[in-house]
This record gives structure tokens, C-alpha cells and sequence, in this order.
């Protein structure tokens, strides 16, 4: 899907103003649904995409609660949905307060593990203070946000579902993606240049995220200086998932892509709606306003085929059901990009054969992929304990450093690196800082070659 004419150009550009509202210190963020900032002005459909519509300063805080030294600006701009239709998205944008004058700051775009439909799961509201969102994903990895920023470098963390939560969806995510980064340099206040070296980052759902934007960079984006891309553990085939974790102590995971997937392809909505019993169609229905976490915990060991009146296989098998498959997994293209991808052996959640098979696919497409399969880690621990490696990798690519490896298969477990550890240090000493609500520095985390 090639939307390089589209992105560069609509014809007749939008001419409205982008509206700014200055920080309101202590407000209670409303959420997204009832929140007229995500609702874009009339006429944006013919904003070029990454046109910021509106934007606005806003306090964070972990966990919603602790709040933090630093700010951030929220950015609502032009963006596209998977047929290219335009669509509104925002990201939460955080600029160093020190700069490098070596060059450009660098930009990180951080792709959190969204993994549902509810609103107060969308970063943009999980990490505002005050932000009601027990159970995002995105509160716990706004430590990792906090490591990216210490290291000098500006973090976008769009809202890569849109505003409407549209997990699993194709394409997409990655047009979220791209979009946000080009919002963040075209918003002067920022001061983020044009030509700033790019790299993407996510793990899980938001490793998903990232593939997608980093597949479609060179046809939709070819003028942003992408330099890397790290896929964490990357859902590479959101089929083999579902039938994995479906019945599992993970089922709420492919209950909310399911519900989530009914709102972007018609045929699998009348599938539903004819065969789903009226608990199942009421499950569903639920599930789109929890949390991650509460969905997960609702759904422990629950079996999609429970609520359905014909076999579960056998709804798998139709063509409407295979073409939502097909369509949603990764490799349709080969990133232009070097990537890192970063996975678990004995990962209960995404297989590492499906991620074996997406290294391969894109290594055959002709993509620079190195691939770092840990030993022992498992998949919630791995995300942690490999940012050091991670950050080291960006790094490396913002310095146009040549790449050290190639295809390398199964390695030497993080969790027996010395360098994981000298890395995790800094990172604790991040964290501590953060959990207190203390003001941010550079972090010396470069001194280490991890």
C-alpha cells in the first residue's frame, strides 16, 4: 500500500490555524472520548498529514500520581487511516531540557503496549496527572519514556490506535506513527529540525506499532531521517496469537483485538453478530472500556468458543475470518531501515517462531535486521532488561555508527550480561527519580558501552 502522493500532498490544503492552550496546572485530564481536544476542526481533511490541528501543554505523572519536574505538549494532527482516509490522532511530545550542540536532538518515537480499546489506556491520557488508568500499559512503560528523554533525546508517544482504539488494525499504526513525528518537527515551539536523525521503538503491541511504521516509512515518510527501529517482541502474526492465547491465562489479549477488529472489517462484524451468543456479544461489548490488566484479569482461562453457536475452528476457517488474518499480519514489506529485533525463547505470550519467521521475511525482502533471541528471558521480563542493549543500539544509529551484527540467532541471555546490569543501574537511578518526582538530568547511561 503506497501513500507517498497522499502523504505529500492533498490539493487543496487545509487553511485553518492550529489553536495552542497553554498548561493548566493541576487540571484533572478528561477522557479522550468527552475531551474536545481530540476532536479535529472542521476542514483538516485537507491538511497535508503531520499538519498540527491543536495542541496544548499538559502536566504528567507516573502512575497518575506522582507528578513530574518536566512537561510535555500534546499535539492532536492530519494522519491516516489503513484505506488512507484522514483521520485525526494525537502524541505526547517531551523535548530535553539540556541540548546537545553536536547537531539535531535526536527523536525517539516510543510506542507504548496500547493493547486495547478503552480511551484511558491511550498514553495521552494514562501518563497526564490526575489520569484514571489503572491497568495501562503505558503508566508502567512511562520509565522507559523517562530513559529515553535523559539520554538528550526529544520522545514522541503517539496515540497509535487513533482516538478510537483501533488495536490490530494494519498499516495504520504506522501512518499514527509517522505522522507524530512529523506533527513534533512541524510544531515550532519544539524546535526539533527537519532533518534530526529518527529512531522507533516498542515492544509488544507497541513493537507491533512500531513494525508497521517501520514497513511503511519508505513509501509514506521517505523524507523523515529514520535511522532505526527497535521491534520488541513485535506480535508478528496476530492469527497464530488468537489461537495461542485464546483460552489461556492470556485470552483477554485476543478477546480485545476481536473486539477492536469488528469495528474496522464489516464482514467479521456480521460473523459476530450472527454467531456470537448474546454473553459473548455482551463480553465483547465490556471488554472495549477495560484496561489491559482488567481485561486480562476478567478473562483468565476463558474460551472464545464458549460463546459462539457453531465450532471455533470452524468460524476460523471461513474466508472472512482468514482474510482478517491475512491482512493484519506483518512482513508485507521489508523496512528500508535497519532494525533490532528483540525477542524471548521461551516467551509464553508471542511465539518465537512467528518472530523467526518475520526476521526471515524480512532479511529475504533485503532488510539490515539484527536479531538478538534471548535464552532465558520470558516476555514481560525481556522489555526491561534489554533497554540498555536498546538504547546503546539507538544511540549507535543517531552516531552513524556502521552496524556490528547481522542475523545473529540465539544469544548470550541479558540476564547474564554484566553490561545488562551497569545498564540497569542508570536505569534505577531513573527510576528513582521518577518515582519521587525529581527533576530529570542527562543520563551518563552513554559512558557504558552496553
Amino acid at each position: 500500500m503506497d501513500l507517498g502522493n497522499v502523504a505529500r500532498s492533498t490539493g487543496a490544503e487545509w487553511i485553518g490555524q492550529p489553536v495552542h492552550e497553554p498548561l493548566q496546572r493541576k487540571a484533572r485530564p478528561v477522557l479522550p472520548a468527552d475531551d474536545p481536544f481530540y476532536e479535529p476542526p472542521a476542514g483538516y481533511e485537507h491538511a497535508r498529514p503531520g499538519t498540527v490541528l491543536r495542541s496544548r501543554d499538559v502536566e504528567l505523572a507516573f502512575l497518575g500520581l506522582i507528578p513530574q519536574k518536566f512537561q510535555a505538549t500534546q499535539l492532536l494532527y492530519r494522519t491516516a487511516d489503513l484505506h488512507g482516509d484522514p483521520q485525526a490522532a494525537v502524541t505526547t511530545v517531551l523535548a530535553p531540557a539540556e541540548r546537545t550542540p553536536d547537531g539535531p536532538t535526536p527523536i525517539v518515537s516510543y510506542q507504548c503496549a496500547i493493547d486495547a480499546v478503552a480511551g484511558r489506556c491511550f498514553p495521552s491520557y494514562a501518563l497526564r496527572r490526575g489520569a484514571k488508568a489503572v491497568g495501562a500499559v503505558a503508566q508502567f512503560e512511562f520509565l522507559l519514556v523517562a530513559a529515553a528523554l535523559a539520554e538528550g533525546w526529544a520522545v514522541s508517544v503517539p496515540d497509535h490506535e487513533g482516538t478510537t482504539g483501533m488495536w490490530g488494525a494494519p498499516y495504520e499504526p504506522g501512518y499514527h506513527v509517522l505522522d507524530g513525528i512529523r506533527a513534533a518537527v512541524n510544531h515550532a515551539p519544539l524546535q526539533l529540525a527537519a532533518d534530526a536523525p529518527v529512531g522507533l521503538w516498542g515492544y509488544s503491541g507497541g513493537g507491533l506499532a512500531s513494525a508497521w511504521a517501520a514497513e511503511v516509512q519508505d513509501s509514506y515518510a521517505p523524507e523523515l531521517n529514520v535511522v532505526g527501529a527497535v521491534l520488541g517482541s513485535p506480535v508478528g502474526d496476530l492469527g497464530h496469537a488468537f489461537r495461542r492465547l485464546n483460552g489461556s491465562v492470556y485470552s483477554g489479549l485476543p478477546a480485545m483485538v476481536v473486539a477492536a477488529l469488528t469495528h474496522i472489517y464489516p464482514d467479521l462484524d456480521r460473523i459476530i453478530r450472527e454467531h456470537a451468543t448474546p454473553e459473548g456479544k455482551a463480553m465483547l461489548a465490556r471488554i472495549e472500556k477495560m484496561t489491559t490488566a482488567h481485561a486480562m484479569l476478567t478473562l483468565v482461562g476463558k474460551d472464545m468458543a464458549h460463546w459462539l453457536d457453531r465450532p471455533l475452528e470452524e468460524i476460523l476457517l471461513t474466508p472472512e475470518v482468514q482474510h482478517v488474518f491475512d491482512s493484519i499480519k506483518l512482513g508485507a514489506m521489508a523496512p528500508k531501515v535497519p532494525v533490532l529485533i528483540v525477542q524471548a525463547v521461551h516467551d509464553r505470550i508471542i511465539s518465537v517462531n512467528d518472530i523467526d519467521e518475520l526476521t526471515e521475511t524480512y532479511t529475504n525482502g533485503g532488510a539490515s535486521v539484527t536479531y538478538h533471541r534471548d535464552m532465558f528471558s520470558e516476555h514481560l521480563l525481556l522489555h526491561p532488561m534489554s533497554a540498555p542493549m536498546t538504547l546503546r543500539w539507538l544511540r549507535d544509529r543517531f552516531a552513524g555508527r556502521p552496524l556490528a551484527a547481522h542475523i545473529a540467532r540465539t544469544k548470550w541471555p541479558t540476564l547474564l550480561n554484566p553490561s545488562t546490569y551497569r545498564g540497569m543501574l542508570t536505569l534505577g537511578k531513573i527510576t528513582a527519580k521518577v518515582v519521587l518526582g525529581r527533576r530529570l538530568e542527562r543520563s551518563p547511561l552513554s559512558r557504558f558501552d552496553l
